[in-house]
């Protein structure tokens, strides 16, 4: 696998692209229009600068900057999978979105490609269908700051090629990854099954009118000595996320995801990615 194509260049399809090419992969980075692109630019500058400050091995020589040259963006999806060994999709969490892009990458992409969902939450036998390549379709799940909670998580389907798999375990790890293989299907990988119903537990409190996100965000971080709360965590992933994977849930849960819209999203308070979410973070431009 050489040439990498990553659909979706929010907060982690960026870092994604980003990680793939500072380690010396030729990317290419799909969004749907030349200001989704913009941002996406305005992203590489930011994680560049980002892993000079963590000091991320070979950043500071110019391997940051490197990276930004291995990527070209995109807005047309054919052109996005052409000549891609290997199509990361990393599309907000829409089961239909997902199936509709499967679909239309199925028949524009060469049949060797192979395909892996980012999916936080769907299964990927959910889309393997829609794929047309049942046997080289899996899903390989990134944690969000990627450079250093550096998990990729892999789970295929009963479908999926074992040579398949151990290819897209032999890439994460060549990225700096530690691939993390699951035996069998489950919803939320091992990540988000322990990360998600904590989550989900904040958001009913706040909904409850239990207590505001500041209160709970200290409770959890005293108490337990984590370095960030529910609220902050959902700031980092980012609200859009926050709010499609919320919307599926239970009545608790999709009154959560109705006041993250009406409170944030439709205010353009999406997280640390805008700069204010549940909290106010400086801009990075």
């Amino acid at each position: 696998m050489k040439n990498i194509t990553v659909l979706g260049t929010g907060v982690l399809g960026s870092q994604i692209a980003f990680q793939t090419a500072f380690h010396g992969f030729d990317v290419v980075a799909y969004d749907i229009d030349q200001p989704a692109l913009g941002r996406a630019a305005e992203r590489f500058t930011g994680l560049a600068a980002r892993y000079e400050a963590d000091s991320v091995e070979g950043a500071a020589d110019g391997g940051a900057t490197a990276a930004i040259g291995r990527i070209r963006l995109t807005s047309d999806l054919a052109d996005a999978v052409a000549a891609a060994d290997l199509v990361i999709e990393a599309v907000p969490e829409n089961l239909e979105l997902k199936q509709g892009i499967y679909r239309t990458i199925g028949a524009a992409a060469p049949a060797t490609t192979v395909f892996a969902t980012n999916s936080s939450t769907l299964l990927p036998s959910a889309l393997a269908e829609s794929t047309g390549r049942a046997d080289r379709f899996l899903a390989l799940h990134f944690a969000n700051e990627i450079w250093s909670h550096n998990t990729a998580e892999v789970m295929g389907t009963a479908a999926t090629a074992p040579e398949v798999y151990a290819a897209v375990v032999e890439f994460a790890r060549s990225i700096g990854m530690v691939p993390i293989e699951i035996k069998k299907e489950k919803a939320g990988y091992l990540l988000n099954s322990l990360l998600v119903p904590f989550l989900q537990a904040a958001g009913e409190l706040l909904v409850g009118g239990i207590a505001e996100p500041e209160a709970i965000d200290a409770t959890w971080r005293i108490g337990t000595g984590a370095p960030a709360g529910p609220f902050e965590i959902y700031d980092i992933v980012g609200l859009t996320t926050a709010y499609n994977i919320s919307r599926m849930g239970d009545a608790k849960q999709q009154a959560f995801a109705d006041l993250i819209k009406e409170r944030y999203i439709d205010q353009g308070k999406l997280g640390v990615a805008t700069g204010e979410g549940f909290y106010t973070y400086p801009r990075s431009n």
